[in-house]
């Protein structure tokens, strides 16, 4: 990690922690050393940023630093609150981080009496299952926003193994599971896929054969057509039957 790159890490970690955080819980946090963490401390304030720091105290980033006031109605910010947990409350680490990061900036920018409400909302996203971390959200993400294809190894709800290039449209979030809907290029067709049941994945540098955009707008008009059809018929279908 270069050193610009730290240092806004320590402003996003700084803007979470709306009270005083020890150099060492820092440092732990950041993934340096505490001597390193003094360093970027001291050059952050050398270029202006209001950190206050005191010994045994820890350090402290005074409110509305760098981003203007915002005007948020607290029906807003209660609604952002809870969205935000709920990401933050997901198995994937970089979105959960991410959206703890935009909270501390919305909070820095808040008005005192707003970041009170954002400190207890008394709302709470209610997750019955235990979080447990998958990298491969992240990179299916990636895939999606520079339209990549993945190469995926992928085990079938009879278990049966397959090695497959996808280009992923829709990545859902369920309740202890998530589904991507990608086109498979080897089925030549739009499938869905329990990414539980990936077994591997490598982001290529093959591009889309179409525009994400596209592709987005073929897969809703084919679900819009299976739904009717769904609803027609008398058996339905589930999320689970669809996936591969």
């Amino acid at each position: 990690m270069g050193k610009t790159e730290r240092l806004f890490g320590v402003m996003d970690a700084l803007r979470r922690h709306r009270r005083p955080i020890t150099a060492a819980d820092l440092a732990a946090e950041q993934g340096v050393s505490v001597r390193t963490l003094y360093r970027d401390v001291q050059a952050l304030i050398s270029l202006g940023a209001p950190i206050d720091g005191e010994a045994g105290i820890g350090y402290m980033l005074r409110p509305g630093f760098f981003l203007p006031p915002l005007m948020f109605g607290r029906e807003e910010l209660e609604a952002l609150v809870l969205g935000i947990q709920w990401v933050g409350a997901q198995p994937d680490d970089k979105l959960a981080e991410a959206a703890k990061n935009a909270l501390g900036k919305i909070a820095a920018a808040s008005p005192p009496d707003l970041r009170e409400l954002i400190d207890d909302t008394g709302l709470m996203p209610v997750l019955t299952r235990k979080r447990k971390p998958l990298p491969a959200l992240a990179l299916i993400r990636q895939s999606m926003r520079l339209e990549k294809a993945l190469m995926m190894q992928y085990d079938d709800e009879a278990g049966r193994a397959s090695e497959r290039h996808i280009w992923p449209v829709q990545l859902a979030y369920f309740e202890g599971k998530q589904i991507v809907a990608a086109w498979c290029c080897m089925r030549e067709a739009f499938r869905h896929f329990r990414t539980d049941r990936i077994t591997g994945l490598i982001l290529t540098e093959s591009r889309f054969g179409k525009a994400r955009k596209t592709l987005v707008r073929e897969w809703r008009t084919e679900q819009a057509r299976e739904y009717a059809n769904c609803q027609s018929s008398p058996e339905g279908k589930s999320a689970d039957t669809d996936c591969q």
